[in-house]
């Protein structure tokens, strides 16, 4: 069963691919301002991704029941802090993308296709792994 799961540093890996893939495809057929936007929208998916894979972990911690010698409080402080790194995450990404896009340095569908490597990134490891039962199972 392990060759069938899904780690989630895979699917790190494979979103900093299709980033280099996306970003270095793009600046010889369209242009340097499309790759340039492309990039810095892949590197702040990949960014968030990470930060969210960390934090996710960290709160899912609060779950766990308390250690000896660990206070009740402190886990339930780690709930309402994943909530607002949450939502200071969300902030944050959003004043980067309002301050690139106004510089008018942007190119608007290169930035989209660059948030959207992580997506593609987790399209590319599920049929990878869907593949690799199906043809495992078959053989």
């Amino acid at each position: 069963m392990a060759v069938l799961d899904i780690s989630l540093k895979q699917v790190q890996l494979v979103s900093i691919g299709v980033l280099v893939v996306l970003a270095g495809g793009s600046w010889p057929i369209m242009s340097w301002s499309f790759a340039q936007s492309v990039l810095v929208g892949g590197v702040i998916a990949i960014a968030s991704f990470f930060s969210g894979h960390r934090d996710i972990d960290s709160f899912l911690k609060t779950f766990e029941p308390p250690k000896e010698g660990e206070e009740k409080e402190k886990k339930q402080s780690g709930k309402s802090v994943y909530i607002v790194k949450f939502w200071l995450r969300l902030a944050v990404i959003a004043v980067i993308l309002l301050f690139f896009v106004r510089s008018g340095k942007a190119d608007v569908i290169g930035l989209l296709l660059g948030l959207s490597t992580v997506v593609f990134a987790i399209i590319l490891t599920t049929l990878s792994v869907a593949g690799r039962y199906f043809f495992r199972r078959k053989g």
